[in-house]
């Protein structure tokens, strides 16, 4: 992969903003370098802006380098930095699965590119070989989500590979789901494929959606052109702190998984007997996609019962869906029971 071909050239050629906690990284006894205010500790200083501490430990979790792994506010600033780095306004193009998280596309037109869909088939699934067709000599960024959101399922692992293998150009396959999934993740294969990228997140299995922490996981080439762009102190000191304190306390995250996916099971079955549902498609997410006979008569009783879950009834392939979030088990009986009312 030739990288400098892919990139934006005022991009490849942009001399970064250089930060006073970029020049000194260590510990000092006296700071006086960048004009912060002497008084209110520990909140008067500027945060580390590579947040070199969170990046060992999730390095050390993952098992990657801390060399491949960008942070960024929530998933969201990857997605709109990896569009600013790779593609020309008005000129690239990017393709993408539909439907799918729906950020790809707001991003392609903050960004000014042209944003092309490929519809999945009728098992929410995807061929390599019509993906890759759908792309041409402009398109810069293939988009991937498996999970995905809404449909919930797995894509096809090797149908995966292979588009990352023959397609010259980024593939970002966002895992924001894969605590929850039996398929491993791909960041083993950070190392065979340059240009790959692995989003992931502290929004979903961590419990964590309000401190908006998104992991991005690449080549450290790309890392060092995304940490170009991205604004100095993007990642805010509580952010980290807190981080730090669920990094070291990781067998929260794994028991929350092991409840959830108890009630997933739970929930589908229950789900299975109310008369209004048609259909349970397959979950490997920590949400379940469900049709029924009317989406949005049903949504609107469930928001009069005080329960609310998302009608995706308008989205492609989703008609007369609801996506449901798998709540605590209290929450769960709420929900059937407002759907026998």
């Amino acid at each position: 992969m030739n990288l400098e071909q892919l990139v934006r050239p005022n991009i490849w050629n942009l001399k970064p903003y250089s930060s006073a906690r970029d020049e000194f990284t260590g510990e000092a006894s006296v700071y006086l370098d960048a004009n912060e205010n002497p008084y209110n500790q520990a909140f008067n200083r500027y945060p580390d802006p590579l947040q070199r501490k969170v990046k060992g430990k999730i390095a050390s979790l993952k098992k990657v380098d801390p060399q491949q792994i960008f942070l960024g506010n929530g998933s969201d600033e990857p997605i709109d930095l990896v569009y600013r780095v790779f593609c020309e306004p008005q000129v690239d193009n990017v393709v993408a699965i539909h439907p799918t998280y729906g950020m790809y596309e707001v991003a392609a037109g903050i960004n000014n590119v042209v944003y092309k869909k490929m519809l999945l088939n009728d098992c929410f699934d995807f061929s390599a070989d019509d993906l890759l067709r759908a792309t041409d000599s402009y398109t810069k960024l293939i988009f991937l989500c498996s999970p995905n959101n809404p449909t919930g399922n797995n894509l096809n692992l090797q149908q995966m590979l292979k588009t990352i293998e023959n397609f010259s150009g980024i593939v970002i396959v966002d895992e924001a789901y894969i605590d929850f999934s039996s398929q491993p993740s791909l960041l083993g294969e950070l190392d065979r494929f340059p240009n790959l990228m692995v989003l992931q997140t502290f929004s979903k299995a961590w419990g964590s959606a309000a401190v908006r922490l998104g992991m991005a996981f690449a080549g450290p080439e790309i890392v060092r052109l995304m940490n170009k762009v991205k604004y100095p102190y993007n990642v805010n000191r509580l952010t980290q702190d807190y981080a730090l304190r669920m990094l070291d306390d990781a067998g929260n995250k794994d028991e929350w998984v092991k409840i959830l996916l108890q009630e997933r099971t739970k929930l589908q079955s229950q789900l299975s007997e109310i008369p209004s549902v048609e259909k349970i498609y397959p979950a490997d997410a920590n949400f379940l996609l469900v049709k029924v006979s009317d989406a949005n008569a049903i949504y609107g009783h469930l928001v009069e019962e005080g329960v609310i879950v998302r009608n995706r009834h308008n989205v492609s392939l989703c008609g007369n869906c609801l996506r449901i979030t798998v709540g605590t088990p209290s929450e769960n009986d709420c929900l059937i029971q407002a759907l026998r009312l």
